[in-house]
């Protein structure tokens, strides 16, 4: 990806990629530099500090639940179409999850990466998925 290109996590029931995210920005030394909000009542200017401040310093921004802040969206894809490649450091990215909506721009859904991320279907295959996530560490540190 580049920077002006935001990666777009489009969520099903069930399904949270806050824990790969953390692990991707672990993996690339980006641990203490990826921020998230939720977005809802109020948080669109937060959201656009955030964001802006990510295009000075490279951090990676989540903005989280896009699609309870409907009201936003349209700020969202003003902020979007008004990035300058050349002001925004190379560093930055910008993620952003979001349940299926009709309310979210086009634009920024045309121009993103769309991931999805679903979860295993039934029990059985939904219980592997847990322990394979679990690291050696954290299952040998429980009680037996």
């Amino acid at each position: 990806s580049v920077s002006i290109t935001p990666l777009i996590f489009v969520l099903s029931s069930g399904a949270d990629p806050t824990e790969y995210l953390l692990q991707l920005a672990v993996e690339r030394g980006y641990g203490d530099r990826l921020h998230f909000i939720s977005l809802g009542q109020g948080q669109g200017p937060k959201a656009e500090a955030l964001v802006k401040l990510g295009w000075d310093t490279g951090d990676w921004v989540c903005l989280q639940n896009c699609h309870l802040a409907a009201s936003w969206m349209g700020k969202l894809e003003q902020i979007q179409e008004s990035q300058d490649p050349k002001k925004i450091s190379q560093e930055y990215r910008l993620w952003l999850t979001s349940m299926p909506s009709p309310l979210f721009p086009v634009p920024v859904l045309q121009n993103g990466i769309k991931i999805t991320n679903e979860p295993p279907k039934g029990l059985r295959a939904n219980l592997g998925r847990t322990f394979q996530d679990i690291n050696e560490d954290v299952f040998e540190a429980c009680p037996s």
